[in-house]
């Protein structure tokens, strides 16, 4: 008797860039092109309507201040691609500072008191995806929560009190380089860190098998678990990854301003979430890349620079970049709805 099987469901997997395109021609067929379009655009726009926006120094802080929402939005990235969401990131950006904050205050090593602020946020990230995982509760519901959580601990750990560094203490001094430091005595230190974090994760997204899993998971759960991977694990992992780097962030935020309090990091989650989003990324999962992630972030610090120096009020901004978060979603859709009647 013949014994019959039924293929496991196929996993989406990346197809193969065509033979001869030149990487250039793959890049302007990628999804990121149209990011990448407005974002010059908004270069041209700069250029024309905002005095002092094509001087080095400006590029160089906006690269400055973008770098920490880069960071997080890097970790949310991989969340995003496994079809969840993480609205914990700005409360871990908080409770990465202030543990961080705590530990210096105590007289602790710098690199130990940094390390101890990220580690407090890989935690954080590791519980969200355990209780995501563990439970079955959808990710929306445990990071809302642990949004509230996270920040009571941070509240809790300060006593509501507000934690100040002194750049007259050995200790505190190199530690501020983190933050306000350059590289070359041009480079801002924190551009360059979340440049390296950037590349080093764009590698494991797109060259390793966890990014491979990643892309799977989100595609299809389902299809990805009969083929033998274990979906929860690389969801842990991703909800981990974006615990390490918010808190990371923080660290690099209390390294700068010398300053945090339990309510630092308050709304970061949304300019994160934004970012990913922007850059192509779909809120259901299966795709998205750290380039585009980092051209969303850019696109955002650029926005926000040409409103600042036009001398436009914040609420404006706050406005402006939620009005461009709806054209992406809406672009997103339309692409989608377009290429799924051919």
């Amino acid at each position: 008797m013949t014994q019959t099987t039924t293929p496991a469901s196929p996993v989406a997997v990346p197809a193969a860039p065509p033979v001869g395109r030149s990487p250039l021609s793959r890049f302007l067929h990628a999804r990121e092109a149209s990011t990448f379009g407005a974002l010059v655009l908004l270069f041209a726009l700069g250029a024309f309507i905002a005095p002092g926006f094509l001087g080095t120094d400006n590029f160089l802080t906006v690269g400055q201040q973008i770098a920490q929402i880069g960071i997080m939005a890097i970790g949310v990235t991989f969340v995003i691609i496994n079809a969840e969401i993480d609205l914990s990131v700005g409360s871990i950006y908080g409770l990465g500072a202030i543990v961080c904050g705590l530990l210096m205050t105590s007289d602790v090593a710098w690199p130990l008191a940094a390390l101890g602020g990220v580690a407090a946020g890989a935690l954080a990230g590791l519980l969200n995806g355990l209780m995501t995982v563990g439970f079955g509760i959808p990710s929306f519901i445990v990071t809302l929560g642990t949004l509230s959580v996270y920040r009571g601990v941070t509240l809790l750990l300060s006593g509501g009190a507000p934690i100040s560094l002194s750049a007259r203490e050995p200790n505190v001094a190199e530690f501020n380089l983190l933050g306000q430091g350059r590289l070359f005595g041009l480079l801002p230190m924190q551009l360059v860190i979340f440049a390296t974090v950037a590349v080093l994760f764009a590698i494991v997204l797109s060259r390793s098998r966890y990014g491979f899993n990643t892309y799977a998971v989100g595609g299809s759960a389902e299809a990805a678990r009969l083929c033998g991977i274990h979906t929860g694990r690389v969801k842990i992992a991703a909800f981990a990854i974006s615990g390490t780097l918010a808190a990371l962030a923080g660290v690099l935020g209390l390294s700068f301003l010398s300053y945090v309090q339990g309510v630092t990091g308050t709304g970061m989650e949304l300019t994160a979430i934004s970012a990913v989003i922007i850059g192509g990324a779909a809120l259901f999962g299966g795709s998205g890349t750290m380039l585009g992630t980092v051209i969303g972030v850019a696109f955002i610090g650029v926005l926000q620079n040409i409103l600042n120096l036009r001398g436009i009020s914040s609420f404006w901004q706050t406005v402006a970049t939620g009005a461009v978060i709806i054209l992406a979603v809406a672009a997103d859709t339309f692409l989608r709805r377009r290429s799924g009647r051919r």
